[in-house]
């Protein structure tokens, strides 16, 4: 699947990386071995040598101060759905993507529950907030860094800068005999006793799974005190003991109650008047978010964060952020035979440290590790990483890179 491989020199100026060196990499731009894939967009690949032999990574860089360069979501139109990442970019028109957030990819703690596909933190398209994130608990993933959670996220905003930052719910449900807080949007797992909102982008999956589990233990068992209620334009339209499944109208929020949530939600009757209401909130920027997903900061400020694991050697998939957010660093490694020494976390801070990143964000690694990049004049984009096994997992979401020339 991968193109000819191209090995030039490392930029002097670099130095050499302690724990993984890289040779052939290209972090500043047209340099030989580059490919220009559209106006502010790149591709590179080159060798890592790190700790336990070579990998091979592959580099998409974006110029965001360039008109013609965007970044927006990939994902297969529901939060709770999957599709491999060149089904996704064609699909889009992007010109280049990377896979995006780890997601509920298994039930086997849960017989009988399937897994949704839906992804741990949150996510934004378009401008619009399509989920929350779950309990850390509920997390699917390697453990994170300490002074990390679920909220973090990657973002472009709408003044075109990329950030680190953290988006945190905000909602309530509204009704004649009070407020009550919302504790979940479109998301697989709901903190306990909290109420969680699914609306159409959630897509026709069982909400069972959104109760399931427990704030510091995903494996527990689901949840016996759980209630439903269906709004449509502001009024209850049915209420069920259980959660159901099927695809949710458009104009229509259906509530999900887990214990203390549940017993709020009994209050309510059919025909009674209810309007739910729900944000994201960002903890570090005012401005709002064209895009973002879910992963965790391995980078910040040019600065490894502690804790990171250096001892797990793995396929991997990073974002990185250069020039003051300005430049944008996708970046994957080949998961063939031949590649499959990897990189620990540490590593890949380090790698996207070197390659000029200020700040550096991990994304879903082993076999969802998926970068692809349409040529010029191309119809369609090609993977131009290894997968693991050979082939594309289907996966919940990406970042896509689209052009308008």
């Amino acid at each position: 699947m991968r193109t000819g491989r191209s090995v030039v020199a490392f930029l002097a100026a670099f130095g050499a990386l302690a724990g993984a060196a890289l040779v052939g990499a290209a972090p500043a731009g047209a340099v030989p071995g580059t490919t220009r894939l559209a106006p502010g967009v790149t591709y590179q690949q080159f060798d890592i040598t790190a700790a336990r032999g070579v990998t091979h990574a592959h580099v998409v860089v974006v110029d965001l101060r360039n008109t013609h360069a965007r970044v927006n979501l990939l994902y297969p139109g529901a939060v709770a759905a999957r599709e491999p990442v060149s089904e996704l970019a064609d699909s889009a028109g992007a010109v280049a993507g990377v896979n995006g957030d780890f997601f509920n990819i298994t039930e086997t703690q849960h017989p009988g529950v399937a897994a949704t596909g839906s992804t741990d933190g949150p996510a934004v398209a378009s401008g619009v907030a399509l989920k929350g994130a779950v309990p850390d608990g509920q997390r699917f993933g390697p453990a994170l860094p300490p002074g990390t959670n679920t909220r973090n996220v990657l973002g472009v905003g709408v003044d075109r800068v990329a950030r680190l930052d953290s988006l945190t719910l905000k909602g309530t449900v509204g009704t004649p005999q009070g407020r009550m807080p919302l504790g979940g949007f479109n998301q697989y797992a709901l903190p306990v006793n909290s109420i969680g909102a699914f609306t159409t982008r959630w897509g026709s999956v069982s909400r069972v799974r959104a109760t399931c589990g427990t704030d510091t233990n995903r494996a527990a068992a689901c949840s016996t005190d759980t209630y439903e209620v269906t709004i449509r334009h502001a009024r209850v339209v049915s209420v069920s003991t259980t959660p159901g499944s099927g695809a949710i109208a458009a104009g229509t929020t259906v509530l999900v109650g887990r214990e203390a949530g549940a017993q709020q939600l009994r209050k309510l009757s059919v025909g009674e008047r209810a309007q739910v209401l729900h944000r994201l909130v960002a903890s570090r920027s005012g401005v709002p978010y064209r895009f973002a997903l879910g992963g965790y900061p391995v980078l910040r400020g040019g600065r490894p964060l502690a804790g990171l694991d250096n001892t797990t050697s793995a396929v991997r998939t990073a974002v990185g952020i250069a020039n003051h957010g300005h430049r944008l660093l996708l970046f994957a490694t080949d998961g063939a035979v031949a590649y499959r020494s990897g990189l620990t976390i540490a590593e890949v801070a380090a790698a996207m440290r070197k390659l000029g990143s200020a700040d550096a964000f991990s994304l879903d690694g082993g076999g969802s590790t998926t970068l692809v990049a349409r040529a010029p004049g191309a119809s369609a984009v090609t993977v131009r990483n290894h997968p693991s096994g050979g082939a594309e997992r289907p996966v919940p979401n990406g970042v896509g890179i689209f052009s308008t020339r």
